[in-house]
């Protein structure tokens, strides 16, 4: 006796297909599951088994042979329950088999017939669709983000039983749908905003200038002048997130296992900010079962990484090849995987180790060798891969305990960056690998970033003195390009170029004192 049920694994970020292949002959009784299949894949053996049983099923007792095609690609976690369960029934003609060529199953079950929930259901759903299949058989729990799909029935199912019952025809469950652009819409708000900064009119600024032309940031001062409070506001100024980042953005935290199960769509760009004591595989992802790093989940967003310098030096190392392809590629001996990884960096730290050099109120208790120390465990190559380094003072009492202030909200600033940007887009049609002046490379950079006599005189002072290096000279200029279209200018002026070094505050400081 054999039957085949299809269903879907997750490779990278996207859907493979598996058809579960049974075989059930005389022998001894056993049940073996081949294919490459993990541990968790494994013990389905059990589950099923007791599923079947205390479902009301009948169990053959005979050899019991799956496999799960392709098998050279390998198989993790649960989801494998449901189609091996209702490919046994099939093959034991206790079900009705000629609906199984039109669906894809997927699920979880417990030991008394339930169907849980199960991760990356968003690209499975997206490869059902692109295979042709009518619909996709999945728990309960998963059918809100499933919804986002169009064009493929959604069938949610809660049990081992609903899902024999609605393939023998005897109930008839309703495909889930959702309004996506309303659900989308619901989504677009953020719980941070810019109105509630008191002072650091600097630093805004800085930030509105990373967010138009998608630069990375570097904020330095002292211990509550406000560093992550701005950061957590970068993700509110940037443009609002397009349909399709939505969906890419939702796929990487589906597979993750990080979405909410009310979820079905990612409105807002994401803001991550892993601890400082995290490893190089949760950073970039990794793993013995490759899974998508900090890195990946703030695809499209925002990576905050707080007090910096207190990252180790070879997990701030791995950010580099990120930071420079916008993507990451894992590679293992059976595959290499490769994630999407287009974020905006920004960073905090203090300028010393005990967080107070130059605080107005404040004496610093460090000397200029731990202060020197402190800034060597940041790399030149990272440092240079910063495009904007502000300082972010101590903000005055007068200004803290201000009861009425003004503040620009982030709606404003964000119509400022959106006509940046959009000035940017009209600029590199054509060039599909370029979406920001950030992500110009040396031959955009001597097209679009041509200075006048006055300008680069005052940009060669500038490397002289400070020091700089090519590819902070590069930075320069980009950021340069960002504040001239902020400004509405179509040439780069001189007072562009000069705010533009005004944000390379560390070279600055470095190069003037031997220690910021």
């Amino acid at each position: 006796m054999l039957s085949h049920v299809y269903t879907s694994t997750v490779v990278g970020i996207d859907g493979c297909m598996v058809k579960v292949e049974l075989d059930i002959s005389t022998g001894l009784p056993s049940f073996s599951i081949v294919g490459l299949p993990d541990t968790a894949v494994k013990e389905s053996r059990d589950r099923v088994t007791s599923a079947l049983r205390n479902t009301g099923y009948d169990f053959p007792i005979k050899r019991i042979t799956v496999n799960l095609a392709p098998a050279d690609i390998r198989k993790a976690g649960a989801a494998y329950d449901l189609p091996i369960a209702i490919g046994i029934l099939s093959a034991t003609e206790q079900i009705n088999s000629s609906a199984l060529n039109d669906y894809i199953l997927i699920g979880e079950l417990s030991l008394d017939g339930k169907v849980r929930e199960v991760h990356g259901i968003l690209p499975i759903a997206l490869k059902a669709r692109e295979n042709g299949f009518q619909g996709i058989i999945l728990p309960e729990n998963n059918k809100v983000e499933a919804s986002v799909v169009k064009d493929i029935d959604i069938i949610p199912v809660i049990s081992l039983e609903q899902t024999v019952n609605f393939l023998n025809d005897k109930t008839s469950v309703t495909p889930y749908s959702v309004n996506l652009q309303t659900l989308f819409s619901d989504k677009q708000q953020y719980i941070y905003d810019f109105a509630d900064v008191k002072g650091q009119e600097f630093a805004k600024r800085a930030l509105e200038v990373a967010a138009a032309g998608a630069h990375n940031i570097l904020l330095i001062g002292p211990p509550g002048a406000g560093k992550t409070m701005l950061a957590k506001r970068l993700a509110t100024i940037l443009p609002d997130l397009t349909l399709e980042e939505a969906v890419e953005s939702t796929k990487i935290h589906s597979v993750a296992g990080i979405l909410g199960k009310k979820t079905a769509l990612n409105g807002t760009r994401p803001f991550r900010s892993p601890h400082h004591s995290i490893s190089n595989t949760a950073l970039i992802g990794g793993g013995i079962f490759p899974r998508p790093g900090e890195v990946s989940l703030a695809h499209h967003g925002v990576l905050f990484l707080d007090e910096l310098p207190e990252f180790r030096r070879d997990v701030l190392e791995v950010l580099r090849q990120p930071l420079e392809d916008c993507v990451v590629t894992i590679s293992r001996a059976a595959a290499s995987i490769t994630y999407p990884a287009r974020f905006t960096l920004a960073c905090a730290m203090n300028p010393c180790p005990c967080g107070y050099y130059g605080h107005p109120l404040r004496e610093c208790a460090c000397t200029p060798f731990q202060i020197e120390k402190y800034l060597s465990k940041i790399s030149g190559p990272l440092m240079d891969r910063i495009d904007i380094h502000v300082e972010v003072p101590a903000l005055k009492i007068d200004e803290l305990t201000a009861r009425i202030f003004v503040s620009e909200p982030s709606d404003t600033i964000r119509k400022r960056v959106v006509a940046t940007r959009e000035i940017q887009t009209a600029r590199f049609k054509g060039y599909q690998h370029i979406h920001a002046n950030a992500h110009m490379s040396s031959r955009e950079i001597k097209h679009f970033c041509v200075l006048n006599t006055a300008s680069h005189l005052l940009l060669r002072s500038a490397i002289e003195k400070l020091g700089l290096s090519a590819r902070a000279y590069d930075r320069i200029l980009k950021v340069a390009r960002t504040i001239a279209d902020l400004n509405t200018h179509t040439d780069i002026q001189t007072q562009d170029v000069a705010e533009a070094i005004q944000y390379r505050s560390l070279d600055r400081k470095l190069f003037a004192g031997g220690v910021i």
